[in-house]
């Protein structure tokens, strides 16, 4: 998972593209990078860290143009490196430069990457976002394929999620694979057009006028406009359903999203209604994991007309500890980011909301900190299916057995997190919640893969 923002208009695109990435910074916390073009030769600027951190003012006023594409980073592909950053710059010898910037993962990635080098690529980094730029500078620089027939091409041999940039000296591709796993937001400003993987980022330049890119459509950017390019998604795909990751839903997308044609926090909202509907244990208090579990404890507590407390208070200024790049730096981040309310807890029976769990390390360390500051219960509730199996698509969970639900049952994992008792949602409950449930991939608690790596 990533955040990429793109920006065509009159000027000031760095500093737009700056605004849009900060928006999407909790999509990414490890990188960030912003290519700009002034129609002459493209900029980078890419360096590991935070969004505020890398582009500040005096920096930002370093890129001059008027087209730019810029990319949060959280790593499923490659080491957190420089190299592995994006957006990948590729300079060619025929003196064209293009940049690219994905939010996906590559399934044929592997394959792919022994193809081309076979054909003479040279690659920079282990990152599948520089794979996809590379071969699309193939096929236009070496094949004299148009841009278009060349991205057609991609969502024919790339398998996996990518909602992906491709900018050159004037103008900026934009498309979505035909699965649409990931999220892609297309809107004008009154001097310009913008791309982001939030509606959010669209937000914060007041864009009213926004929609989705579809799967398997492209849109051409330009300073005079857009065009869009729809292909066959279906033949693409093999099938008639997209894929849409659920995970966005629960997780990952800020709760005042617009996502996959529905709002994220009335999502999450019913996803607490839904949990709530099966529970009948007594409690003092709902007390949700700040901040995505919010809107689920929200749901919960109107259901059962339990209180709604927020009993953890959160540090903002500690990063997601779901997506740090190191199990060590999630533990150290546990005990920093989040501190019990003082005497808050004292004797009370506490539903503790979050929106899943993955390694259970981290619910784990809240229980003990619950308990701790004096509750006499804690129940969890859990506003999502349990994670049973790795993502290939864009999320940090490549081994089964870094997934707690594949290792133990549920009465197990309870013991382990050391709560009094413990719900899931089930998948058909989720689907319940979602509008077009069909539209959905469930693969991470079902196994149900749309893409495997040999197809």
């Amino acid at each position: 998972m990533c955040g990429i923002f793109g920006y065509i208009g009159k000027g000031e695109a760095s500093k737009i593209t700056a605004m849009g990435l900060f928006m999407l910074q909790h999509r990414g916390q490890e990188s960030c990078g912003i290519a700009v073009s002034n129609g002459k030769k493209i900029k980078l600027i890419k360096e590991l860290g935070y969004v505020k951190e890398v582009f500040y003012e005096e920096r930002v006023d370093e890129l001059d143009g008027f087209a730019a594409i810029g990319h949060v980073r959280y790593p499923t592909r490659g080491k957190p490196t420089i190299e592995n950053s994006q957006p990948h710059l590729i300079e060619t010898l025929s003196g064209p430069a293009y940049a690219f910037a994905s939010n996906g993962d590559v399934v044929n990635y592997k394959m792919l990457r022994e193809k081309y080098e076979g054909k003479g690529v040279f690659f920079h980094s282990d990152n599948d976002g520089e794979l996809i730029g590379r071969m699309l500078v193939y096929k236009v620089e070496r094949e004299n394929k148009s841009t278009e027939d060349a991205v057609e091409e991609i969502m024919e041999e790339v398998k996996g999620a990518f909602s992906a940039l491709f900018m050159t000296k004037d103008r900026i591709y934009a498309f979505r694979d035909p699965f649409g796993f990931r999220p892609m937001i297309f809107g004008k400003t009154e001097d310009g057009l913008a791309i982001a993987s939030e509606s959010v980022a669209m937000d914060i330049l007041r864009i009213k006028n926004w929609r989705e890119v579809e799967p398997a459509e492209l849109l051409i950017l330009t300073k005079n406009g857009a065009r869009d390019v729809k292909f066959n998604g279906e033949k693409l795909r093999k099938r008639k359903e997209t894929a849409h990751c659920s995970f966005e839903i629960i997780y990952f997308a800020r709760p005042d999203s617009y996502q996959y044609h529905q709002f994220v926090h009335d999502k999450r909202v019913l996803l607490g209604e839904k949990l709530a509907e099966k529970d009948n244990v007594e409690a003092d208090a709902v007390v949700p994991v700040p901040d995505s579990s919010n809107f689920m404890a929200l749901g919960y507590s109107r259901k059962r007309r339990i209180p709604l407390c927020f009993g953890l208070i959160r540090s903002h200024y500690i990063g997601r500890t779901f997506i740090t790049p190191s199990q060590s730096v999630r533990d150290e981040s546990v005990r920093q980011k989040f501190n019990p309310l003082y005497r808050f807890f004292h004797e009370k029976r506490i539903i503790l909301v979050d929106d899943s769990i993955v390694r259970g390390t981290t619910i784990r360390k809240i229980v003990r900190m619950i308990k701790g500051a004096g509750a006499k219960e804690v129940h969890v509730r859990i506003a999502s299916p349990p994670v049973k199996f790795p993502c290939r698509y864009g999320i940090d969970t490549p081994t089964f057995e870094e997934l707690i639900a594949n290792r133990m049952t549920v009465e197990e994992i309870r013991k382990f997190i050391e709560a009094d008792s413990l719900l899931y949602l089930t998948v058909d409950e989720l689907k319940e919640v979602l509008d077009s449930p069909q539209d959905f991939c469930y693969a991470c608690f079902n196994g149900e893969y749309p893409i495997l790596e040999k197809e």
